[in-house]
């Protein structure tokens, strides 16, 4: 099979395209081969290293997993003895950062992985994306406990987290106010929003209301800034350290202290298969769509890469395999 390989951290540039076996299910395994991946933060993480500490956890001096993408939509080519949920021809997505393997034209995944059956209303490419910026939305948001009728800030709606976010709040009929740019907002408009504010126009500081949690989907403020925005028991939530890796800390502190008041939290991303069931149930109802971006071959996979570390990016950018 094709594959493309990253053995040490670095730029797009140092991916490579290899030809390596194609592996074979174990019994409790299936083989998919894939149709249509994606390129997204956790993958550019991965592939730079960076920020160069976590590197103690995803492989040091060099990367753990050498085949990037994790997230993937597919079809089931083979199965394991034992494979009693899936059969040869299904359709089905998946998010798996360990051991990734979306950027090659087979991977494995066990029966019990983050992967579901896509819904019948999705093509591959719109399948591949359901997974990355909705699974991190899908926990800060259970984190903070968001109830039906509550007011929710997400900062960053425009990208893969932030876009998510606010067709997963909406399907809880939560009060949602959108932060984005110029180019993002006749998209995140269709999703029938509150209240959407230009960032590029306006400072989103200036909203004249408050709200139960300010999620920040890009990891671009801070609680400081934010802090006046919430509610007297308001939560701020970040996908990203924070200045000066100050957002766990903060959280940490908050946790121990117990003292009520506007706080910080900082959960630790989770996934598993019921989750992934349950964001493509939303989709299958019309309730959920990844927005996509772009698409490119997977032969263009480095100038995808490239792109998505510019930062500009709206949505998903999707990768389609040869098939």
């Amino acid at each position: 099979m094709k594959a493309a390989i990253s053995r040490k951290y670095g730029p797009p540039s140092s991916i490579v395209f290899e030809e390596i076996p194609t592996p074979t299910p174990k019994e409790n395994e299936v083989l998919i081969a894939i149709k249509a991946s994606t390129v997204n933060r956790t993958d550019s993480g991965f592939l730079t290293g960076l920020p160069k500490f976590a590197r103690l956890l995803i492989g040091f001096p060099n990367p753990k997993y050498h085949i990037l993408g994790c997230e993937y939509a597919g079809e089931i080519v083979a199965l394991g003895s034992s494979i009693t949920k899936f059969k040869l021809g299904d359709k089905v997505f998946g998010f798996g950062d360990a051991p990734f393997g979306g950027h090659a034209t087979f991977r494995v995944a066990r029966e019990d992985e983050a992967i579901a059956k896509i819904p019948s209303n999705l093509n591959f490419q719109q399948a591949a994306a359901l997974a990355e910026g909705a699974h991190y939305a899908l926990c800060d948001i259970r984190a903070a406990n968001i109830k039906s009728n509550m007011d929710v800030m997400v900062y960053g709606a425009g990208g893969a987290i932030g876009s998510a976010a606010v067709q997963l709040l909406k399907a809880m009929d939560v009060k949602v106010t959108a932060v984005c740019g110029t180019h993002q907002k006749n998209k995140i408009a269709a999703y029938g929003l509150n209240q959407i504010i230009d960032y590029q126009q306006e400072d989103f500081t200036n909203c004249n209301q408050e709200f139960d949690l300010v999620f920040d989907a890009v990891g671009k403020s801070s609680f400081a800034v934010c802090k006046p925005l919430l509610k007297p028991n308001g939560i701020y939530i970040s996908t990203e350290l924070g200045p000066n890796n100050q957002n766990p800390f903060l959280a940490l502190w908050h946790a121990l202290t117990r003292k009520k008041g506007k706080r910080i939290l900082f959960p630790i991303p989770t996934y598993n298969q019921e989750d992934i069931n349950y964001l493509g149930n939303l989709a299958a109802q019309g309730k959920f769509m990844p927005l996509i971006d772009r698409t490119y071959p997977f032969a263009q996979l480095k100038e995808a890469y490239e792109y998505l570390l510019t930062g500009q990016k709206t949505g998903n950018v999707i990768i389609e395999m040869p098939f």
